[in-house]
């Protein structure tokens, strides 16, 4: 994949605690790092997708792109959660432009949301793997209020949105880049602060995908409701800092408790996964998100699926200058910076 220079994209990956801005070149030595920065922002600004704050919001992206010296304007955001549906459909074969005709009325059929209050999008996977006669996509639909919020964010902080992805497309992207596997079954699993995105391939094409209400956030608002504090205290008694106010017990019984839970909510996905291939078995489970870095949940995780857990590294194949960047900063951010990594894959002229 070749980047012009008037063509790549920085991703910039929007999250409900923290922004991540990422920027992917072509260089003399490859796909190569050229910046990577992240800011956090404040609590409650942006909740389940929603941008309760756009000015709050618009000045961090300002002040990320600032302190990181990220020139380029061009940007790929992601949008995930309640408000977006990806579904994989079967369809009667037919040419990629007459679809584009009837794909609204497909859609109808499966999207619970009034079809005119969506964008919608669709990427064909290939021949249906059950009816020679009928071809299987992925059927997006997002809701036209959620992309039109993020498209005036953007614009607001002065940047033109090129691209809105999909949060799992962004993950499968990065892993594509960075990994081979093309004979195994893996989920790929984004561990964000309030959200929790699935993307299990098959042969490294997509079968299914969710997001799950679930993230690094219930860890702190458990803490909160123990200890009386607000969650930015919080988020520094997590991180282990203020130890005389919550116990080292109590933090370990919180963690355990919430991962337990997140364990229990991938096993759902996965039990359904099964349902449509029983033959199948996943064999490996990459972890990206703030979550990927909590040890019990990746044991947990391991024991209760048999598979083999990770954690993603989506520098793995990128030119890195160590002058530029700190190895061991880069090596502590990677789960974070998927994402925005993912985004930053794409190209401007990209459908």
């Amino acid at each position: 994949m070749l980047f012009g220079k008037k063509n790549h994209l920085v991703g910039l990956d929007i999250g409900s605690r923290s922004i991540k801005a990422g920027e992917i070149v072509e260089g003399k030595r490859g796909l190569t790092l050229k910046k990577f920065g992240m800011i956090d922002i404040p609590p409650g600004t942006i909740e389940d997708g929603v941008i309760n704050d756009p000015e709050s919001v618009s000045d961090a992206i300002r002040q990320l792109f600032k302190t990181y010296n990220i020139k380029e304007q061009n940007v790929a955001v992601s949008i995930g959660g309640y408000s977006v549906i990806v579904k994989k459909i079967n369809v009667q074969n037919m040419p990629e432009e007459q679809l584009q005709e009837t794909i609204q009325f497909e859609a109808e059929q499966y999207i619970p949301f009034d079809i005119s209050d969506v964008n919608l999008d669709f990427q064909i996977l290939g021949e249906s793997e059950h009816n020679p006669n009928q071809m299987s996509l992925f059927l997006v639909a997002a809701k036209k209020e959620m992309v039109n919020d993020y498209i005036n964010l953007v614009n607001l902080a002065g940047l033109n949105p090129c691209i809105i992805d999909v949060e799992a497309f962004a993950l499968q992207n990065i892993f594509e880049l960075n990994y081979d596997a093309q004979e195994e079954n893996i989920a790929l699993i984004d561990i964000g602060a309030s959200k929790t995105s699935l993307n299990i391939l098959r042969g490294m094409t997509s079968v299914f995908m969710r997001d799950v209400a679930l993230g690094c956030l219930q860890i702190n608002q458990k803490i909160v409701s123990l200890v009386g504090c607000s969650l930015e205290e919080a988020e520094q008694l997590k991180q282990g800092e203020q130890q005389d106010k919550i116990s080292a017990e109590d933090l370990k019984n919180i963690i355990s408790t919430v991962v337990s839970d997140w364990c229990t909510e991938i096993r759902r996905a996965l039990d359904f996964f099964y349902s449509t291939y029983p033959e199948d078995q996943i064999t490996r489970i990459v972890l990206s998100g703030g979550g990927a870095n909590i040890g019990e949940f990746r044991q947990l995780l391991g024991a209760e699926t048999s598979a083999h857990v990770e954690i993603i590294n989506p520098f793995q194949t990128l030119a890195i200058d160590d002058d530029a960047f700190d190895a061991a900063y880069i090596q502590q951010i990677a789960p974070q910076a998927t994402i925005s990594m993912g985004l930053a894959m794409r190209k401007v002229d990209d459908k």
